[in-house]
């Protein structure tokens, strides 16, 4: 019997003109979703562009599969509508939205074979016996599964039962395929392989995906739009360069990437070549910088840099470059160095305050440092880095 690990090729130049759906965007009006007392989903409005690949992004509980479920119609919506096109679909059925889920356990039937999974969703639309081998055959084509037709999901790999979920979902030909942590049984190099090739999917079949997932770096390579979620609300929305770049309150800041945040109160505002600056008293440490359109005396807010924005210097290096007036400066001890392959991350912890930070280096630009554990250095970093957090 041949190798069932050896992981199939997509065959995406297999893919029929005729296959490409007529994609439609989803949107989202004041949906709320109530168990009981307890609200799952607040008040989520959204607009999600046809043909576009966005992905629900936060960590569990925060309201993301609920959404997306309820978008699908596996979920009643407690109040509010959601249109797919121009339809309003509030109570209509799963089968009469025009759209496809790829559950996240891929929920594929163990008595079947890999065809007669596939064609299972063909076969409930009533479509002719011929129809239906031709699809399906051309399906397994380009999920690379045609040799694996006639095996059970037990004799697949993990990266092939999920190929089958995917060919099951995308034989309807949906305008709008919901994709739950597609990938998050998989391991991390099928994982990077996979959701390449979901992008390329999604670019070929012309269509508009919506996944859920708790991983930003998923988000961040598949996605067009990302939409952050916290305890049943839209935090932020944005493209990965944006909600990367400039998160907008401490929640997106910490769960999207490796930021440093400081919380405060505000001071002042100053104007700058550079932008308009906020200028934050951080307990125990002073007065840092950071750019912000507007932030109100009095109030208390944050400010977060990026890791790998810092600047790490010896004492006598930074005595003598001196710290410009748009530059933060700290002084802090390294407690850990930790290699990760390409990028080392290292701990410290600010001298005035204890407060642990987190400084990133490229692996080949660290080793050329003479900086250890215990020593005490100088972090800076450009106020115009550094992003102010209303909330």
């Amino acid at each position: 019997m041949q190798d069932i690990q050896v992981e199939p090729v997509l065959t995406l130049d297999a893919v029929p003109e005729d296959f490409q759906a007529e994609a439609k965007g989803v949107s989202l009006r004041d949906v709320t979703k109530k168990y009981g007392s307890f609200a799952a989903v607040q008040h989520i409005t959204l607009d999600i562009a046809a043909g576009s690949y966005t992905c629900l992004l936060g960590p569990s509980g925060c309201g993301k599969t609920t959404t997306m479920r309820m978008i699908a119609g596996h979920e009643d919506i407690s109040a509010g509508d959601i249109y797919i096109g121009d339809t309003r679909v509030n109570g209509l059925p799963p089968t009469q939205r025009n759209t496809a889920m790829m559950f996240q356990n891929y929920a594929l039937f163990p008595h079947k074979t890999v065809w007669d999974n596939v064609d299972f969703g063909l076969k409930m639309r009533g479509l002719a016996i011929a129809d239906r081998r031709a699809r399906v055959s051309e399906m397994l084509e380009i999920v690379g599964l045609t040799q694996f037709s006639d095996r059970k999901p037990a004799q697949l790999s993990g990266g092939q039962q999920q190929r089958v979920a995917l060919a099951r979902a995308l034989v309807t030909r949906p305008q709008v395929l919901m994709l739950d942590e597609p990938l998050s049984a998989l391991d991390e190099s099928l994982r990077v392989k996979t959701r390449g090739e979901l992008r390329k999917l999604q670019r070929q079949f012309g269509m508009t995906f919506i996944q859920v997932t708790h991983n930003q770096d998923e988000a961040y390579s598949l996605s067009d739009q990302i939409v952050v979620m916290d305890h049943g609300r839209i935090d932020q929305v944005g493209t990965p360069v944006e909600i990367f770049s400039r998160p907008l309150s401490t929640f997106v800041a910490r769960f999207t990437g490796d930021n440093n945040i400081f919380a405060g109160t505000v001071t002042s505002t100053v104007a700058d070549t550079q932008g308009q600056f906020i200028q934050l008293e951080v307990p125990g440490l002073g007065t840092l910088l950071c750019l912000g359109d507007y932030g109100q005396v009095g109030t208390e807010a944050a400010c977060c840099i990026r890791a790998d924005l810092m600047q790490i210097k010896s004492l006598a290096e930074a005595e003598t470059s001196g710290c410009g007036p748009a530059t933060n400066r700290v002084t802090a001890r390294i407690t850990a160095v930790e290699f990760t392959g390409y990028v080392t991350r290292v701990s410290l912890a600010i001298e005035r305050n204890g407060m642990e930070v987190l400084y990133k280096a490229r692996t080949p630009d660290w080793l050329t440092t003479s900086f250890a554990e215990g020593q005490t250095v100088v972090l800076d970093w450009a106020a115009a880095d550094c992003v102010f957090l209303s909330h």
